[in-house]
Protein backbone atom coordinates (compact mmCIF):
# COMPACT_ATOMS: atom_id res chain seq x y z
CA UNK A 1 0.00 0.00 0.00
CA UNK A 2 1.32 3.44 -0.88
CA UNK A 3 1.50 6.03 1.87
CA UNK A 4 -0.95 8.92 1.87
CA UNK A 5 1.86 11.34 0.95
CA UNK A 6 2.89 9.18 -2.01
CA UNK A 7 -0.71 8.84 -3.16
CA UNK A 8 -1.17 12.60 -3.00
CA UNK A 9 1.72 13.20 -5.40
CA UNK A 10 0.76 10.53 -7.92
CA UNK A 11 -1.24 11.67 -10.95
CA UNK A 12 -4.68 10.24 -11.54
CA UNK A 13 -4.53 7.89 -14.51
CA UNK A 14 -7.44 8.33 -16.91
CA UNK A 15 -8.20 6.38 -20.07
CA UNK A 16 -10.34 8.22 -22.62
CA UNK A 17 -11.66 6.82 -25.90
CA UNK A 18 -12.61 8.65 -29.09
CA UNK A 19 -15.18 6.75 -31.14
CA UNK A 20 -17.44 7.50 -34.10
CA UNK A 21 -17.69 6.97 -37.83
CA UNK A 22 -14.70 7.24 -40.10
CA UNK A 23 -13.73 10.75 -41.28
CA UNK A 24 -15.58 12.66 -38.55
CA UNK A 25 -12.28 14.11 -37.32
CA UNK A 26 -11.41 12.03 -34.25
CA UNK A 27 -7.68 12.06 -34.99
CA UNK A 28 -7.82 15.78 -35.79
CA UNK A 29 -9.45 16.53 -32.43
CA UNK A 30 -6.77 14.49 -30.69
CA UNK A 31 -3.95 16.23 -32.54
CA UNK A 32 -5.42 19.67 -31.88
CA UNK A 33 -5.79 18.97 -28.17
CA UNK A 34 -2.47 17.20 -27.57
CA UNK A 35 -0.16 19.09 -29.94
CA UNK A 36 -2.19 22.19 -30.83
CA UNK A 37 -1.86 21.24 -34.49
CA UNK A 38 -4.20 20.58 -37.37
CA UNK A 39 -3.63 18.61 -40.56
CA UNK A 40 -5.84 19.38 -43.60
CA UNK A 41 -8.20 16.58 -44.54
CA UNK A 42 -6.51 16.01 -47.89
CA UNK A 43 -3.19 15.44 -46.10
CA UNK A 44 -4.44 13.35 -43.16
CA UNK A 45 -4.32 9.55 -43.26
CA UNK A 46 -6.96 7.26 -41.81
CA UNK A 47 -6.29 5.72 -38.41
CA UNK A 48 -5.49 2.01 -38.64
CA UNK A 49 -6.64 0.06 -35.60
CA UNK A 50 -5.98 2.13 -32.46
CA UNK A 51 -3.52 4.97 -31.81
CA UNK A 52 -2.98 6.89 -28.60
CA UNK A 53 -1.40 9.94 -27.01
CA UNK A 54 -0.59 10.68 -23.40
CA UNK A 55 -1.37 14.16 -22.11
CA UNK A 56 -0.65 15.53 -18.62
CA UNK A 57 -2.96 18.18 -17.23
CA UNK A 58 -4.22 19.76 -14.01
CA UNK A 59 -7.93 19.53 -13.27
CA UNK A 60 -9.40 21.25 -10.22
CA UNK A 61 -6.02 21.17 -8.51
CA UNK A 62 -5.41 17.49 -9.27
CA UNK A 63 -2.72 16.15 -11.58
CA UNK A 64 -4.08 13.91 -14.32
CA UNK A 65 -2.21 11.65 -16.73
CA UNK A 66 -4.62 11.26 -19.61
CA UNK A 67 -4.24 8.38 -22.06
CA UNK A 68 -6.35 9.17 -25.12
CA UNK A 69 -7.13 6.30 -27.48
CA UNK A 70 -8.17 7.16 -31.03
CA UNK A 71 -10.09 4.25 -32.53
CA UNK A 72 -10.62 3.57 -36.23
CA UNK A 73 -14.18 4.06 -37.41
CA UNK A 74 -14.00 1.58 -40.29
CA UNK A 75 -16.10 -1.53 -39.80
CA UNK A 76 -13.25 -3.90 -40.67
CA UNK A 77 -11.40 -2.77 -37.54
CA UNK A 78 -14.27 -3.32 -35.08
CA UNK A 79 -12.85 -6.62 -33.82
CA UNK A 80 -9.50 -4.94 -33.18
CA UNK A 81 -10.84 -1.98 -31.23
CA UNK A 82 -13.51 -3.73 -29.15
CA UNK A 83 -10.99 -4.95 -26.57
CA UNK A 84 -9.86 -1.38 -25.90
CA UNK A 85 -13.23 -0.40 -24.46
CA UNK A 86 -12.46 -2.26 -21.25
CA UNK A 87 -10.78 -0.13 -18.62
CA UNK A 88 -12.04 3.14 -20.14
CA UNK A 89 -13.06 5.92 -17.77
CA UNK A 90 -14.58 8.19 -20.40
CA UNK A 91 -15.76 8.07 -24.00
CA UNK A 92 -16.15 10.91 -26.51
CA UNK A 93 -18.55 10.06 -29.34
CA UNK A 94 -17.75 12.23 -32.36
CA UNK A 95 -19.91 13.12 -35.35
CA UNK A 96 -19.51 15.59 -38.21
CA UNK A 97 -22.09 18.40 -38.11
CA UNK A 98 -21.91 18.52 -41.92
CA UNK A 99 -22.60 14.79 -42.26
CA UNK A 100 -26.06 13.60 -41.20
CA UNK A 101 -25.09 9.94 -41.60
CA UNK A 102 -22.38 10.23 -38.94
CA UNK A 103 -24.94 11.68 -36.50
CA UNK A 104 -27.55 9.02 -37.28
CA UNK A 105 -24.91 6.34 -36.53
CA UNK A 106 -24.48 7.46 -32.90
CA UNK A 107 -27.12 5.07 -31.48
CA UNK A 108 -25.11 2.15 -32.89
CA UNK A 109 -21.99 3.43 -31.14
CA UNK A 110 -23.95 3.72 -27.90
CA UNK A 111 -24.94 0.11 -28.41
CA UNK A 112 -21.27 -0.85 -28.30
CA UNK A 113 -20.82 1.09 -25.07
CA UNK A 114 -23.67 -0.85 -23.49
CA UNK A 115 -21.79 -4.04 -24.32
CA UNK A 116 -18.23 -3.13 -23.41
CA UNK A 117 -18.04 -0.40 -20.76
CA UNK A 118 -19.13 0.17 -17.18
CA UNK A 119 -22.33 2.26 -16.95
CA UNK A 120 -20.45 4.73 -14.72
CA UNK A 121 -18.17 5.71 -17.61
CA UNK A 122 -18.50 9.41 -18.48
CA UNK A 123 -19.86 9.96 -21.99
CA UNK A 124 -19.73 13.06 -24.16
CA UNK A 125 -21.12 13.74 -27.63
CA UNK A 126 -19.03 16.14 -29.72
CA UNK A 127 -20.23 17.66 -32.97
CA UNK A 128 -17.01 18.36 -34.88
CA UNK A 129 -16.31 20.60 -37.90
CA UNK A 130 -18.46 23.58 -36.90
CA UNK A 131 -16.17 25.57 -39.22
CA UNK A 132 -18.32 24.06 -42.01
CA UNK A 133 -21.35 26.05 -40.91
CA UNK A 134 -22.29 26.71 -44.54
CA UNK A 135 -22.86 22.98 -45.10
CA UNK A 136 -24.21 22.04 -41.67
CA UNK A 137 -26.71 19.17 -41.70
CA UNK A 138 -27.16 18.67 -37.94
CA UNK A 139 -28.28 21.62 -35.82
CA UNK A 140 -26.88 22.42 -32.40
CA UNK A 141 -30.25 21.79 -30.77
CA UNK A 142 -30.49 18.33 -32.40
CA UNK A 143 -27.09 17.34 -31.05
CA UNK A 144 -27.81 18.71 -27.60
CA UNK A 145 -31.22 17.03 -27.43
CA UNK A 146 -29.76 13.66 -28.43
CA UNK A 147 -26.92 13.90 -25.89
CA UNK A 148 -29.36 14.84 -23.11
CA UNK A 149 -31.61 11.92 -24.00
CA UNK A 150 -28.59 9.59 -23.79
CA UNK A 151 -27.48 10.98 -20.43
CA UNK A 152 -24.31 12.47 -21.94
CA UNK A 153 -22.43 15.75 -22.02
CA UNK A 154 -22.50 17.77 -25.23
CA UNK A 155 -20.06 20.08 -27.02
CA UNK A 156 -19.62 21.40 -30.54
CA UNK A 157 -16.06 21.95 -31.72
CA UNK A 158 -13.74 22.48 -34.66
CA UNK A 159 -10.38 20.76 -34.83
CA UNK A 160 -9.48 23.17 -37.65
CA UNK A 161 -10.06 26.40 -35.71
CA UNK A 162 -9.60 24.91 -32.20
CA UNK A 163 -13.03 26.20 -31.11
CA UNK A 164 -14.39 24.13 -28.21
CA UNK A 165 -11.71 21.43 -28.39
CA UNK A 166 -9.81 22.10 -25.14
CA UNK A 167 -13.05 22.86 -23.28
CA UNK A 168 -14.58 19.54 -24.35
CA UNK A 169 -11.59 17.45 -23.24
CA UNK A 170 -11.21 19.33 -19.96
CA UNK A 171 -14.89 18.98 -19.10
CA UNK A 172 -15.02 15.23 -19.69
CA UNK A 173 -11.85 14.73 -17.61
CA UNK A 174 -13.29 16.93 -14.85
CA UNK A 175 -16.39 14.74 -14.70
CA UNK A 176 -14.27 11.58 -14.62
CA UNK A 177 -12.09 12.85 -11.76
CA UNK A 178 -15.24 13.75 -9.82
CA UNK A 179 -16.54 10.15 -10.03
CA UNK A 180 -15.02 8.14 -7.11
CA UNK A 181 -15.84 4.74 -8.58
CA UNK A 182 -13.84 5.55 -11.71
CA UNK A 183 -10.66 7.02 -10.25
CA UNK A 184 -9.66 5.08 -7.18
CA UNK A 185 -12.64 5.20 -4.87
CA UNK A 186 -15.09 2.33 -4.64
CA UNK A 187 -14.26 -0.30 -7.27
CA UNK A 188 -16.84 -0.69 -10.04
CA UNK A 189 -18.84 -3.89 -9.70
CA UNK A 190 -18.33 -6.48 -12.39
CA UNK A 191 -20.92 -8.54 -14.15
CA UNK A 192 -24.24 -7.28 -15.50
CA UNK A 193 -25.41 -4.35 -13.35
CA UNK A 194 -29.04 -3.48 -12.69
CA UNK A 195 -30.63 -1.02 -15.13
CA UNK A 196 -29.83 2.60 -14.33
CA UNK A 197 -32.58 4.80 -12.97
CA UNK A 198 -31.98 7.53 -15.54
CA UNK A 199 -31.64 7.28 -19.30
CA UNK A 200 -28.14 6.32 -20.34
CA UNK A 201 -28.79 5.20 -23.87
CA UNK A 202 -30.57 1.86 -23.42
CA UNK A 203 -29.98 -1.34 -21.46
CA UNK A 204 -27.29 -1.36 -18.79
CA UNK A 205 -23.83 -2.44 -19.89
CA UNK A 206 -22.42 -5.87 -19.27
CA UNK A 207 -18.93 -4.99 -18.17
CA UNK A 208 -16.07 -6.66 -16.46
CA UNK A 209 -13.27 -4.20 -15.75
CA UNK A 210 -9.97 -5.97 -16.42
CA UNK A 211 -6.39 -4.87 -16.20
CA UNK A 212 -4.91 -7.49 -18.50
CA UNK A 213 -6.41 -6.17 -21.73
CA UNK A 214 -4.32 -4.14 -24.21
CA UNK A 215 -4.46 -0.44 -23.49
CA UNK A 216 -6.15 -0.69 -20.08
CA UNK A 217 -4.91 1.17 -17.03
CA UNK A 218 -4.59 -0.38 -13.59
CA UNK A 219 -5.23 2.44 -11.16
CA UNK A 220 -3.67 0.41 -8.37
CA UNK A 221 -0.31 0.58 -10.10
CA UNK A 222 -0.06 4.36 -10.12
CA UNK A 223 1.05 5.46 -13.59
CA UNK A 224 0.13 3.28 -16.50
CA UNK A 225 2.82 1.49 -18.45
CA UNK A 226 2.20 2.37 -22.07
CA UNK A 227 4.88 1.39 -24.54
CA UNK A 228 5.13 2.32 -28.18
CA UNK A 229 2.07 3.62 -29.96
CA UNK A 230 1.58 7.24 -30.84
CA UNK A 231 -0.89 8.90 -33.14
CA UNK A 232 -0.54 8.55 -36.89
CA UNK A 233 -2.80 11.51 -37.46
Amino acid sequence: MASSSQTATQPINVKLLLIGNSSVGKSSLLLRFSDEQWVPEDEASATIGVDFRVHKMDVDGKKVKLSIWDTAGQERFRTITSSYYRGAHGVILVYDVANRESFDALPRWYGELETYVNPKVVKMVVGNKVDKEYSRQVTYSEGQHFATRMGSLFFEASAKTAVGVADAFKEVVRRIVAEPELVGGEKPKTGRPAPAAKATGGAAAKNQTRTDMPGTINLDDGEENVEGGGCAC
